[in-house]
């Protein structure tokens, strides 16, 4: 839409820039941003920008849908409802679906749910059949469809599966998305004194430090480039760190919520904060935190994944791990980083949306004159509760329900 924004603050990650201007919308295209506009005369929406930001459309690397499959949960028009509150115009979808996206048919479905002006499903292909970790889908096929990586959404469990996958996609430039994950290994809270103290059956750290080891190990041998999604230990940290040290090519993400809360959060045994991977202790949050600011770790991603009140109205033990945050990812980050002024702005807006963007190869634009619009109004101080009514979907497996949220997406454009 046609929009004359007055007095906002622009944050441009691509060029470091944050300044106070006017900015001018037209036909798709920023047509101007001039410290003063004066455009009364012309029949165009005017929006007060005052205390608002202004930025790049932010980048989910990877979210789950209920579409096919589990529409109760969510379809794919709800999914796109969310990423439009929170300020997503781009938004990963991983496969793991009924019937799984293993198929160029199963793509060209899923890309049909894109229309101009809504958040865009950017869909990863599936790495094995039905996402099951058994036999390898046609990557060559499915790299021809308009993907935007490969991906389970899950471990891959199979030493040989991920040796053959390194081998039979040296040829393709798409990112592998792989999640250290050893499934074999039992348990529902990070093992440590607040897994003693609650109760809770432990889960070792070696559950995903063994796993990326031999990752990275296979990554090392082939130099195929790889992006570890899901990154949730201190140790993970360290062993990345020292992979990029030796140059090798990787990428990394950590989720919002491994980012805002830990083991030391888990007294109310709220099923909405059962995660996969689960939360890590207080040691392992900061270890994040601090890989985010050091380059370590690349980006953060939303892994969004909608359940029914039904499904997680159940004890934390046995709830189904996920929980939604399109909607709630940019206000609670901002709230918990920004505010407090452990990031800039601009910190936070590269790692929802610069960095994201290149972890997965899309192209990144400035936000200057000529440029397309795909950008986000972020309105900080605007307070509302969080209800299924404002978080525009029937599931409402956060712990940010019925909580007042501070800060707002008063605007998207595509």
């Amino acid at each position: 839409m046609d929009s004359w924004i007055r007095g906002v603050r622009i944050l441009d990650p691509l060029y470091q820039g944050d300044h106070l201007k006017d900015v001018l919308i037209r036909d798709g295209f920023i047509q101007a941003i001039e410290p003063f506009l004066d455009l009364s005369g012309d029949d165009i929406p005017e929006i007060d920008g005052q205390g608002c930001l202004l930025g790049p459309g932010l980048v989910d690397l990877y979210s789950q849908t209920g579409e096919p499959g589990h529409e109760s949960r969510e379809t794919l028009e709800q999914l796109q409802q969310a990423a439009a509150r929170g300020g997503f115009t781009r938004v990963g979808v991983l496969p793991n679906t009924i019937p799984a996206v293993d198929s160029p048919a199963q793509v060209v479905q899923r890309l049909a749910s894109n229309d101009p002006g809504k958040p865009q499903v950017i869909p990863w292909g599936a790495i094995t059949q039905g996402t099951q970790g058994e036999r390898l889908t046609n990557l060559l096929e499915l790299s021809m469809t308009g993907v935007v990586g490969l991906s389970d959404g899950q471990s891959l469990g199979n030493g040989r599966m991920v040796q053959r996958l390194l081998e039979y996609a040296q040829s393709l430039s798409l990112p592998l998305g792989l999640w250290p994950c050893d499934l074999a290994q039992m348990g529902i809270c990070r093992d440590g004194a607040d897994a003693i103290r609650l109760g809770l059956l432990p889960l070792p750290m070696t559950s995903e430090t063994r796993p990326l080891t031999a990752l990275l190990e296979e990554v090392a041998l082939s130099l195929r480039p790889v992006h570890l999604m899901r990154i949730s230990t201190a140790r993970s940290v360290e062993l990345i760190r020292d992979a990029k040290d030796r140059g090798l090519p990787i990428t990394a993400s950590v989720t919002w919520l491994h980012l805002l809360f830990s083991t030391a959060d888990l007294d109310s045994y709220a099923p909405s904060l059962r995660l996969a991977p689960p939360l890590g202790t207080p040691e392992d949050r900061e270890a994040l935190i601090a890989g985010l600011e050091d380059g370590t770790l690349d980006a953060i991603a939303v892994d969004h994944c909608a359940h029914t009140y039904e499904e997680k109205a159940v004890p934390f033990s046995i709830a189904p791990p996920g929980a939604i945050g399109l909607q709630l990812a940019l206000p609670a980050l901002w709230r918990a980083f920004v505010t407090t002024n452990r990031w800039t702005a601009l910190q936070l807006w590269s790692y929802l949306s610069l960095h994201p963007a290149r972890c997965l190869g899309l192209e990144t634009a400035a936000i200057e004159v000529g440029a397309p619009a795909n950008l986000v109004l972020f309105d900080p101080n605007y307070e509302w509760l969080a209800t299924s009514e404002t978080l525009g979907c029937d599931a409402i497996n956060t712990p940010y329900s019925q909580q007042t949220i501070y800060g707002h997406a008063k605007h998207i454009w595509i």
